[in-house]
């Protein structure tokens, strides 16, 4: 998770620098034939294509088809509204997550998980502090990608049971380029020099934030995986000031701290279930 929410950082800044001049579609449609070329190494250490194949393409499929419509959303927020609000609406995501775990993989929600998602929400609500009645459509795209998002990783909790971790990366990879080659073709244009290292960035931080969180999934339920995510949020908002002088107030830092104190009951949670 460390290196999830690490990977996960460094893609909002370059996906923001690189979909100023790129088309969305064209971005992420480099990003998977790229990945395929950066998972190569991980494919082959594995056994190569022949261990690629699968006896759940469906399953693959459809977890694709949800996790790319929820990627274009994230990647079209984050040209329409400051980072930290992209991260923390989209922390609406752990509600479909909980809630899907519970209902079909018959994941336990017990007390300590309820609150860690309670207090990470009212720190997102904290820093966002939505205007009453009022959501522009980057907050609309933001939502969107929270909710797929959510189902994406109820869907790779399921695979994981099935299938190893680098064969879902592959997957991941091969069926968005699919998916995404006819819309990618309609907008085509030429890549800026100056924005090659920022796609690769992109690339790169795409296919392995996905390796590392699916690695986390093959040890903990996703309702103690994702509330782990939360702590995104306050990183995010940090290098928006940072790189961006997107303000940071008082708000955000009580929001930062109900986040975290959601994490640690978490996590003690986790550990005392272990210890027994």
């Amino acid at each position: 998770m460390a290196g999830w929410l690490t990977l996960m950082l460094s893609m909002a800044v370059v996906g923001r620098e690189v979909t100023r001049e790129v088309d969305t579609f064209q971005v992420m449609e480099l990003r998977a034939l790229i990945g395929i070329v950066l998972i190569y190494p991980l494919v082959h250490l594995h056994g190569g294509l022949n261990a690629m194949k699968t006896a759940h393409p469906l399953r693959h499929i459809g977890r694709n088809v949800v996790h790319y419509g929820a990627q274009y959303s994230w990647f079209a927020a984050l040209g329409l509204i400051p980072l930290a609000q992209v991260v923390s609406i989209e922390f609406t995501m752990p509600i479909w997550t909980a809630v899907l775990a519970v209902m079909f993989l018959g994941e336990r929600m017990n007390g300590w998980k309820i609150a860690a998602i309670v207090f990470g929400l009212l720190g997102v609500w904290m820093i966002v502090r939505p205007e009453a009645g009022r959501v522009d459509p980057g907050q609309a795209w933001a939502l969107a990608a929270a909710v797929g998002f959510g189902v994406s990783i109820v869907m790779i909790k399921a695979l994981t049971r099935t299938e190893s971790v680098v064969r879902i990366l592959f997957w991941m990879l091969v069926i968005q380029a699919v998916i995404g080659a006819v819309p990618a073709y309609l907008v085509w244009q030429p890549v800026p020099t100056h924005l090659w290292g920022f796609m690769f960035a992109v690339a790169f931080c795409g296919t392995f934030s996905h390796y590392c969180m699916t690695r986390a999934m093959l040890y903990a339920d996703a309702t103690v995986v994702v509330p782990m995510d939360f702590l995104r949020v306050p990183a995010t908002a940090i290098a928006g000031w940072l790189i961006y002088s997107e303000g940071i107030d008082a708000f955000t830092v009580a929001g930062a701290s109900l986040i975290l104190l959601g994490n640690l009951l978490n996590l003690k949670q986790a550990g005392t279930a272990r210890v027994r």
